[in-house]
């Protein structure tokens, strides 16, 4: 695929369609875990999966289960983390006891505050993941499978240009009885992939740029910052094109898969999170030029809060929801400065 360099420092593909073609697969293609387990051995990779989870005591233990179950057959995990974040369902207990190393997000580099959300607990993990590899996944899925394991691993593994993978699949929305089969990844198809097309057109050839499986080599993790909360993936999609290039993405279709659905005030914010850390990019690249950065409140409008006017029994109300972005600095850089201190 002819790749040509632009002017803020990465590759970008002539043709999304052929990226598409050549980096995209099925695991089925994978499906023969042994011989994966022999690629695993040949290139001497080991492999951490990151689960970062909050009060997901009922699914946390049967994925877990099913991790260990493919273990047994392929030995394609090397460490389980459950990443808590002091959840008080009994998460971590129920983690434990299923066999996962399992750490607190707020205990995790403790000098750097409190944890703000998801991605700081994956942020957080780098710090004690021990694999040449390190995988992410979400823990509140019902329908777990081991295809979502060695169908993201698959590619990493033996095809030796691909640096990260990211999980694709079907999102079927369960409303009652009735059941539509792509409507689920409401934030994904209303924000993410239209400000993709227009500002990042190299990552529209991704089915789900915010799906939580995903695995990259540690050290590439390692070299570029990480967003907090619901921007995290959105931050790592746009940081690993820079740094990597397109051709160095890849992504598999994992079939189908059941996450808890989100209310739609929840939706909206997550929505916002995104905008924000698109919006951040681009003001990093030179490329949104505006008076200050809308993580900075002025006098008239606190644009670290989300504000969502609303209509409801009791008359219209606007409503606001702090919602703090924060950038955490490369790990490479957080573990040199721990070395030299």
């Amino acid at each position: 695929m002819h790749m040509e360099t632009n002017d803020r420092g990465y590759s970008s593909p002539t043709n999304v369609t052929e990226w598409f073609e050549k980096r995209s697969y099925s695991h089925e293609e994978f499906k023969d875990i042994q011989k994966l387990v022999r690629r695993k051995r040949e290139t001497g990779l080991t492999v951490s999966l990151v689960l970062p989870g909050r009060n997901v005591a009922d699914t946390i233990g049967g994925i877990i289960g099913e991790v260990l179950g493919l273990n047994e057959e392929a030995p394609l995990v090397d460490q389980i983390m459950v990443i808590d974040a002091d959840s008080e369902d009994g998460t971590s207990e129920v983690a434990a006891a299923s066999g996962a190393e399992v750490y607190s997000e707020n205990e995790l580099l403790s000098h750097y505050g409190g944890a703000h959300g998801k991605g700081d607990a994956m942020w957080r993990s780098l710090s004690v993941a021990r694999g040449d590899l390190v995988m992410f996944a979400d823990s509140d899925t019902k329908d777990f499978k081991p295809q979502f394991i060695y169908g993201t691993l698959g590619p990493i593994l033996t095809v030796p240009e691909v640096r990260f993978v990211k999980g694709a699949f079907r999102r079927p929305f369960k409303s009652n009885e009735s059941v539509e089969l792509d409507g689920g990844g409401r934030v994904t198809e209303l924000t993410t992939k239209p400000l993709f097309n227009l500002f990042y057109p190299e990552l529209t050839g991704f089915v789900q740029p915010l799906a939580g499986e995903f695995v990259a080599d540690k050290e590439l993790f390692s070299s570029i910052p990480f967003l907090t909360g619901y921007a995290v993936e959105t931050g790592i999609m746009i940081d690993v094109l820079k740094k990597a290039g397109l051709n160095a993405m890849a992504q598999t279709d994992l079939g189908t898969r059941q996450n808890r659905h989100q209310p739609l005030f929840d939706l909206g914010r997550m929505s916002y999170s995104v905008l924000r850390a698109v919006a951040r990019r681009l003001r990093q690249d030179g490329r949104l030029r505006q008076l200050r950065d809308p993580s900075t409140p002025d006098s008239l409008f606190q644009f670290s809060d989300y504000l969502h006017a609303a209509a409801t029994p009791d008359g219209l109300q606007i409503r606001e929801h702090v919602e703090e972005l924060v950038e955490r600095p490369p790990m490479a850089e957080v573990l040199a400065g721990s070395r030299e201190q």
